[in-house]
C-alpha cells in the first residue's frame, strides 16, 4: 500500500513549521507513521472535532499538537498545529480544527 498524501488546512504547515526543531522532528516522524497506516506512538481521538479525527501528543520541553484525520482515500488532512499551553485544550484551537474540517468536507462534496 503506498503512503498516503499529506493535506494541509489553512496555515496548519506553516503553523508546525514554527515549532521547535525537537518537537517539529517529533510531528514529522509521527506524521510519517500514519502516512504509512500506523497510529501515532501518543494520540487520542477528538470526536468533540468530529468523526474520526485525532489529536498526535508531542512530548518535549513544551507540549505541541498536531489534528487530523486520515478516513479519506485521497490523503491525511492536517487541520491543526499548536503550542498547548494548559491543561485542557483551549477551545479556540478545537474550533479553528472543527471549521477546518467542516471547510475540508465542503471542498470534497464539491469535488
Amino acid at each position: 500500500m503506498p503512503d498516503k498524501s499529506l493535506l494541509w488546512a489553512g496555515s496548519s504547515l506553516q503553523d508546525l513549521r514554527a515549532f521547535p526543531p525537537d518537537a517539529r522532528r517529533e510531528a514529522g516522524f509521527q506524521l510519517r507513521r500514519v502516512q504509512q497506516g500506523w497510529m501515532p506512538a501518543d494520540f487520542k481521538p477528538l470526536s468533540t472535532v468530529g468523526h474520526g479525527t485525532y489529536e498526535i501528543r508531542i512530548h518535549t520541553t513544551r507540549e505541541h499538537r498536531v489534528i487530523y484525520i486520515a478516513k479519506f482515500a485521497e490523503g491525511i488532512y492536517v487541520l491543526h498545529a499548536f503550542e498547548k499551553r494548559t491543561r485542557r485544550t483551549r477551545p479556540v484551537d478545537l474550533e479553528l480544527a472543527r471549521q477546518r474540517l467542516a471547510e475540508v468536507l465542503r471542498q470534497r462534496k464539491s469535488q
